[in-house]
């Protein structure tokens, strides 16, 4: 497995993003586990998880609590894993997603998640989405008053704009590692996000990096399933899958980029490990950048 940087942290270069394990249509346990295995077993070191990625109501850490399980039962070495998680958003059970960016707020959902990891400090906590009603220093202020209490150590931002992520470093510093925004080949809209996190030295963690890509048999369609776009004949002539492409794709790109694609089952995951051993062409990459699914 390749390997990349978060801050001062090196990571494969490709992650798990944990929450399809916990949300609506999730897997049986058994299975959510054989997943998180499997994604260590190919050498992933990185995982993806929020508070608020759960289904039901008063299942506020149902992602955190199973990869603390799947960690604790792997019986590999997984001190060089590290497990990020995210703050700032909930889940009343109903499907929808409310957000909460006070300082008070994200300090007691810093602290629950920590002990629902089972850690005494969180390697690297996420502000999951600005909070219209309060300011973005107050929230961001919060992450460097859980890092000056070593409640976290380090701190990552999401679904932001760049005038946001200058704002945030401005008041971080080097402690401010990483942004996550949604990013893939059918939804590029965060370009500017990703060439400013280049200049601050940010990793990027795109989200839903397979957006606009049919998601592997393994899994079952997640809607229109699309054959004929470029990522899928650049995958026919390599002998691998479209969601491998569109991952090497993402990497190629930029240096900071550390896709996160989610899974459900075991054979998914692995399929995603492999995108760092595909070298893509100059003519592929041009082609792909030009295509849209």
């Amino acid at each position: 497995m390749d390997h990349r940087t978060i801050g001062t942290v090196e990571v494969s270069a490709i992650g798990l993003g944990a929450m399809p394990l916990s949300i609506e249509g999730r897997p049986d346990e058994s299975q959510a586990v054989a997943t998180l295995h499997a994604a260590l077993d190919a050498g992933i070191t990185f995982i993806d998880t929020a508070d608020s990625y759960h289904w039901h109501a008063g299942e506020s850490g149902h992602n955190e609590l199973l990869v603390a399980r799947a960690l604790r039962s792997h019986g590999g070495d997984t001190s060089g894993v590290l497990v990020a998680t995210k703050g700032g958003r909930g889940r009343p059970g109903d499907g929808t997603w409310t957000v909460n960016g006070t300082p008070d707020h994200l300090r007691r959902a810093a602290e629950a998640s920590a002990r629902r990891l089972g850690v005494e400090s969180i390697g690297l906590y996420q502000l999951h989405k600005p909070d219209p009603a309060v300011p973005w220093a107050d929230s961001v202020g919060a992450l460097s008053d859980l890092i000056d209490a070593g409640t976290i150590r380090a701190a990552g931002i999401s679904n932001v704009t760049t005038g946001q992520i200058r704002q945030a470093h401005a008041i971080l510093g080097d402690r401010l590692v990483s942004v996550q925004n949604r990013y893939s080949p059918a939804v590029r809209d965060s370009e500017p996000e990703l060439r400013l996190c280049e200049r601050l030295g940010l990793a990027f963690l795109p989200w839903s990096p397979l957006g606009g890509i049919s998601r592997s048999s393994l899994d079952g369609p997640s809607g229109p399933v699309s054959a004929g776009t470029a990522f899928h004949h650049v995958a026919a002539a390599h002998g691998v899958s479209p969601q491998q492409v569109a991952l090497a794709w993402l990497l190629a790109r930029s240096p900071v980029s550390v896709p996160v694609p989610g899974s459900g089952r075991p054979g998914s995951i692995r399929d995603s490990a492999r995108a760092v051993h595909l070298t893509l062409s100059e003519a592929e990459m041009a082609r792909l950048e030009d295509a849209r699914p």
